[in-house]
Order: C-alpha cells, then sequence, then structure tokens
C-alpha cells in the first residue's frame, strides 16, 4: 500500500456505520451559523483562509493551490485559528469529544502481545493463543519486547525533523502520481477528498531498498541511514509476526514455505504522518475511518495518542505503550485465513495542544501475487471459502472507481458474510 499511498477505507463487519455519529454540540452549530453569516459580509479578506467569504473561482482556485500545500504549510503561515472549511467533516463524521481519562478506563484495551515470549520455547505456545485471539477479536495488538526500540526513537526524530524543514524543501518531493516511490502529501487522498484530512505525509517505497534510497530525501542528513535501518528492522519484524501467526493458524510445510518466501520478497513501504495542532479537533480527523489493504501493517508512534481502533460498534483509543509498536491485520490477510483474522477500521483523531507523528510500515506480498483463502483453511462443509481470489490489479481497477470513504474493496471479494 507498486503501491499507493493510501489505505483503504472501508465497511465494518458489524453494522456499525463507517463513522461515529453524534450530534454536534451547540457551540460547534453556533460557530458555524456565525461563520455563515460572515460570508455575507463584504470585505472579507480573500487570502485568510480563516475567512469564509464567497470567493470568485479565481480565488477559490488559490485557496486550493494554498490547502493542497498541507497543513504544515498552512499553520507556518500563522494566524490560524478555526479550522478552514474544506477540513469541516458533516456533523454525523465528527469524532466524539474525547472521554476523561477516569472513563477511558472502562473501555476495552487493545490487546498486548510480548514478542520475547514468543522467542521462549516453553512460552511460545501461550503466546501464539494470544496472538490469535487478537487477530481474530480485535485484528489490533501492541506489541513489546520486540528489540527495535532504539531504531524507533531515531525513526521519530528525522521524522520529526523532516516536518520541520521550510516547506521549500519539502515540496520538493511533491507529486500528482500518487505511484510515485518517493511523495509528500497531504491529506488521504487529497485529489478526491470531498474534506481533507489534518495530516500530511512522506511516502516511502522500500521495495529493493538498495535500489530506492538514493531517491528518497536527503535532507535531514541522517534521513536516508536512519530510516533505511528502521525499514530493514521493520521488515524482520513482519517476517517474524508472520510466521508465528501461520503457526497459530495451523499452517505449516509447504504452505507456510512459501507464504514466508513471499514475505520476504513482498512489497513494504513506510507512511511517515505528520498530524499537526488544530485549532478545531472535534471538527475534523487527522485520516478516516479505513483499514489497511495489506497483510499486516506496523504503526510507530509517539506518546500523543490519536489513533482509534473500531471495536465492539464502539470507537477504542489506542494508548501508546511505551517503548511499543501496534500492528493490525490487513484485507490480504483477512482474505488469507478465510475470515478467521479481521481487517478492522480505524482512524486517527486530532488535538489542540500537541502535534503528532507516526511511522506505519505497511507489509504484503509481491504483487504479481494472487491471493486467496489458505486451503489449509477452508472445508466445504464447515468453513467454506469466504472470498474470491484477487491480485494487486484488481484492487487498482477498484481504486480507479471508487469514491471517498465509500472504498469497500474487501466486501467486493467477499463470497459469504457470515
Amino acid at each position: 500500500m507498486a503501491i499507493l499511498d493510501l489505505d483503504m477505507a472501508r465497511d465494518s463487519n458489524s453494522t456499525a456505520p463507517p463513522c461515529h455519529a453524534h450530534t454536534a454540540p451547540a457551540s460547534d452549530q453556533q460557530q458555524r451559523r456565525l461563520r455563515e453569516a460572515e460570508c455575507n459580509k463584504a470585505g472579507d479578506e480573500a487570502d485568510d483562509p480563516n475567512h469564509c467569504h464567497q470567493p470568485g473561482a479565481e480565488e477559490e482556485d488559490e485557496e486550493e493551490e494554498l490547502l493542497l500545500k498541507g497543513v504544515r504549510h498552512l499553520c507556518e503561515r500563522g494566524g490560524i485559528t478555526r479550522l478552514p472549511a474544506r477540513y469541516v467533516l458533516p456533523p454525523s463524521d465528527r469524532p466524539a469529544a474525547p472521554e476523561p481519562d477516569h472513563q477511558r478506563g472502562s473501555r476495552p484495551a487493545v490487546p498486548v502481545v510480548d514478542l520475547a515470549r514468543l522467542r521462549v520455547p516453553a512460552e511460545r505456545a501461550a503466546a501464539l493463543a494470544e496472538l490469535d485471539a487478537a487477530c481474530r477479536d480485535y485484528g489490533f495488538f501492541q506489541v513489546v519486547g520486540h528489540g527495535a526500540g532504539g531504531r524507533g526513537t531515531m525513526m521519530l526524530d528525522v521524522a520529526r525533523r523532516f516536518f520541520d524543514l521550510p516547506f521549500g524543501e519539502r515540496a520538493r518531493y511533491m507529486s500528482p502520481d500518487i505511484r510515485a516511490a518517493v511523495r509528500y502529501g497531504t491529506s488521504f487522498n487529497q485529489l478526491n477528498d470531498g474534506v481533507l484530512c489534518w495530516r500530511d505525509f512522506l511516502k516511502l517505497v522500500c521495495d529493493d531498498l538498495d535500489g530506492v534510497v538514493p531517491s528518497w530525501p536527503d535532507a535531514p542528513a541522517d534521513l536516508r541511514e536512519v530510516v533505511s535501518a528502521y525499514a530493514r528492522s521493520s521488515r524482520r519484524l513482519f517476517r517474524e509476526l508472520m510466521e508465528a501467526a501461520l503457526e497459530a493458524l495451523g499452517i505449516s510445510g509447504p504452505g507456510a514455505v512459501e507464504v514466508l518466501a513471499d514475505c520476504d520478497a513482498g512489497s513494504q513501504m513506510l507512511m511517515v504522518n505528520c498530524f499537526p495542532v488544530c485549532p478545531e479537533p472535534d471538527l475534523t480527523l487527522g485520516m478516516p475511518p479505513h483499514s489497511d489493504y495489506g497483510f499486516l501493517t506496523i504503526l510507530l508512534q509517539d506518546e500523543v495518542n490519536g489513533l482509534e481502533v473500531r471495536h465492539a460498534d464502539q470507537w477504542v483509543l489506542v494508548d501508546p505503550l511505551p517503548g511499543s509498536l501496534v500492528v493490525n491485520v490487513g484485507d490480504h490477510f483477512e482474505m488469507y485465513s478465510n475470515g478467521r483474522y479481521k481487517s478492522v477500521l480505524h482512524r486517527v483523531r486530532v488535538n489542540s495542544a500537541r502535534s503528532r507523528i507516526s511511522v506505519a510500515s505497511l507489509h504484503s506480498l509481491p504483487p504479481v501475487r494472487v491471493i486467496g483463502p489458505a486451503p489449509e483453511l477452508v472445508d466445504d462443509e464447515k468453513n467454506p471459502r469466504r472470498y474470491m481470489d484477487t491480485d494487486f490489479a484488481t484492487f487498482i481497477d477498484y481504486l480507479s472507481s471508487a469514491e471517498g470513504k465509500h472504498k469497500s474493496f474487501l466486501q467486493t471479494r467477499r463470497l459469504l458474510t457470515s
């Protein structure tokens, strides 16, 4: 996720809507009415994105061009005290106000898997059972004991310094080509998003690292060295997690050997995300509800929370454990597991106090690989085949026909829904 810089949004397996719906508080409604009233006033400043006057076509083009330069650039211009209209979600799609810490304690917590226990023969069976339950029941888990903490700290540091570079430096990597191996951009799918997301990103394709690293940004000076080391570390972790997951699924022998070989030769992409401080965080999102298309995504994040997972018809905030990584099942792995493992909706909310940095390492099999349910997990009587085969070309064709938040690629591959 050639590879795109999009995680694909889809409907949840449950009957819950893809966005958490609630009524906007009165203060938001009043604020919107005030802005609408301002639209009728003469003399609004044409170059101020905080104002909501009725611009002409030329002014609309200028504002759109400004917004597509990214949230960081918008904030660096100064004076952003209200959310520009292009970032304001409809009331039904806005995130609910964050719960107080004492109320969050009653919410279910994302499972934690200690990788160190998987490496101890006497504890491996119990750890595999925990991993299997996390993939079945949540589709998400936090990993501790992975041994990559130092590389993660360096990765977050260089990512933060990249987004602190002058806009001109970052803009060198802006491209309208979503297939570009290196791309700086904004929002979720900026060319098609009806409402923009409060997010900037740097996409780095990591296939054939030795060949692609020279095309990566050369500032900060240590970016290429730090990021390539982190990418290699993430790939090793992906391989170890896939080996464990296949064992938990009961897949061994030639079937496991083939999949693990494909993992070694598979695709990898890093999405380096920046979610700046937002003046009105309850009106927008950093990323909309979506699922990831590949096998596993490994997420590194700083200490600022924001990731929410859809579970049991509610949004569950993932409080980062110090030194942990967050792992989630992707659409391809749900298909391969014939529905045993779940690729679930997740989203990112923003806040008005602190910016947030995260790095998603998205892993899948080679693009030429046809993916379908593992034969070991299909039984015509007890566990019939639930998904048709798919490949990357099918996914690309689907992207060209889908719009906005209504993408539901996984559902287009389902044969059975229960």
